[in-house]
């Protein structure tokens, strides 16, 4: 019993070695268009350089609905920073990008009509919200492993911006 112990501890280190080694010299997630940086919520502090600002402007469809759709990934979100309109409904169709780690996508506002948890998964979840205030609010993974970095330390955070 105590040499199973022993070997489980020995793995768990050596993990938890080889994320942090990886977390030293991680690349940034791939980047489309603009080279503006995106700016963290309001009071937000990270342990990870800014990601590139992957912007997304909502435009009202002819059903009255802003669709929206975002990939979750490897420590990402594309697109990370998404403006909205105020009081104008919003679909957001989210799905995680191909791979083992599993990832959700949280908005917690719920003085601003935004307030979803959502798992990611490849087919799209669609999640349906009226904002109902202007500013800006923080979207992110809420997934951690023991005591590794969590996947908004690693970067897998942005903003929903909601517009006049």
């Amino acid at each position: 019993m105590r040499t199973k112990f022993v070997l489980f501890m020995t793995i768990l280190l050596l993990a938890a070695a080889f994320v942090n080694a990886q977390d030293q010299g991680q690349p940034a997630p791939p980047a489309a268009g603009s080279d503006q940086q995106a700016a963290p919520a309001p009071g937000d502090k990270h342990d990870h350089p800014a990601a590139k600002e992957k912007r997304f402007v909502a435009t009202t469809g002819s059903d009255g609905i802003q669709h929206v759709e975002i990939t979750g990934g490897e420590y990402y979100f594309d697109p990370n920073y998404i403006v909205v309109k105020v009081n104008v409904p919003v679909e957001l169709s989210a799905k995680k990008a191909p791979g083992y780690v599993p990832h959700d996508i949280i908005v917690k506002a719920p003085e601003a009509g935004i307030d979803f948890e959502v798992a990611l998964k490849k087919e799209p979840q669609v999640i349906k919200f009226t904002p109902t205030r202007v500013g800006k609010y923080e979207m992110l993974c809420g997934k951690k492993l023991l005591f590794f970095k969590s996947h908004k330390d690693r970067g897998m955070d942005g903003v929903i911006e909601v517009v006049p």
